[in-house]
């Protein structure tokens, strides 16, 4: 998979789901004006907690992704991202992370053998 590629991979999804935070998440919770209750609705039956649970999880396991490679890589701008991961969210965080992440490491990532 070319550069190129790769960011048209991250970046479509955190597209469409930064499309669908703003066009139905946003105007449900301004629309509820209880940003506890919207949090909550998220709980609201056992798949919509185990779907809740993940994500939040998700965001747990990019920031210590992003903390340990801050200090082992020197990743800068990080907190930008788990930042975003957490409005928006981590869709959004975790795709501007690993384009960050690819240009800043630049011609120091190691070439794959035989691919």
């Amino acid at each position: 998979m070319s550069d190129s590629q790769f960011k048209l991979a991250i970046i479509f999804p955190a597209v469409i789901f930064l499309l669908f935070f703003l066009l139905v998440v946003v105007p449900a919770s301004l629309e509820m004006n209880d940003i506890y209750g919207a949090f909550a609705a998220g709980f609201v039956n056992p798949f919509a907690s185990g779907y809740s649970i993940d994500v939040i999880m998700c965001w747990f396991i990019l920031a210590a992704w992003i903390i340990h490679e801050k200090r082992t890589l020197g990743i800068r701008r990080g907190w930008i991202c788990c930042l975003l991961g957490i409005v928006p969210g981590v869709a959004v965080g975790f795709a501007l992370y690993l384009i960050m992440r690819q240009s800043q490491l630049g011609s120091k990532a190691m070439p794959v053998e035989g691919h």
